[in-house]
């Protein structure tokens, strides 16, 4: 990778685009520091992996108007009950009207649910481990998501991340846009060389300002023409 452009010149280019300075700080999503994500009860990681990957594919408003429903019918999202679902539960979940009864992902929960447990067990908790994870190796709580996850390996777990308040990136369209613009990568996000690759350009960004990853993949989507 060549050297990355210093991320002022990308950050005012972005800034022209939006309106200035103070538009573009408005539309930079919420970070939270690593205290307040430990402090976040496990079940409602849960939750939010859960409602991103039901949302993949499907359409966001139907899911966010189901919600109520999904957290009763998986009892509130609790990681130690979802974990424990049995073929019965399931069989009940895949008729209940309240969610949407996709097989796949309804056992996604049980799997994730299964994940956390064991974080917990390991770590004291599932949430001390995603906020004290380093941002230096972003890639590798993605990883983590991937390869111990359900459905947590694309875009559903980056997004459950960044909803959360986890300081991290989203490979959106417009950011994959801007990264290849850069000179970062060629081609596609997911490759182990494009990641390592995205890995040291933002680690750079953000040592030169003190940037958050968040904000800075935000404002290379909003760099785009």
């Amino acid at each position: 990778m060549n050297r990355a452009r210093p991320f002022a010149d990308i950050r005012a280019q972005a800034a022209a685009r939006k309106g200035g300075e103070a538009a573009l700080a408005a539309l930079l999503p919420a970070v939270r520091t690593a205290d307040e994500l430990a402090a976040i009860p496990d079940d409602r990681w849960l939750a939010m992996m859960s409602r991103c990957v039901f949302q993949a594919g499907f359409s966001w408003k139907v899911v966010e108007t189901k919600w109520p429903g999904f957290e009763a019918a998986f009892w509130g999202f609790d990681p130690n009950r979802c974990r424990m679902m049995s073929d019965e539960d399931l069989d009940a979940l895949l008729k209940d009207r309240r969610i949407i009864r996709n097989g796949g992902k309804v056992v996604s929960v049980r799997n994730n649910a299964a994940l956390l447990v064991d974080l917990a067990a390991e770590h004291g908790s599932a949430a001390a481990v995603f906020a004290r994870w380093p941002a230096d190796d972003f890639v590798g709580l993605l990883d983590l998501l991937k390869t111990r996850g359900d459905r947590l390996g694309g875009g559903a777990g980056m997004m459950a991340l960044r909803f959360m308040g986890r300081d991290g990136w989203v490979t959106s369209p417009d950011m994959v846009k801007a990264l290849t613009r850069e000179g970062v990568i060629d081609g596609a996000p997911d490759t182990k060389k494009a990641r390592k690759a995205i890995q040291a350009a933002f680690s750079q960004w953000a040592a030169e300002e003190g940037t958050p990853l968040a904000h800075i993949s935000r404002i290379l989507a909003m760099s785009v023409d």
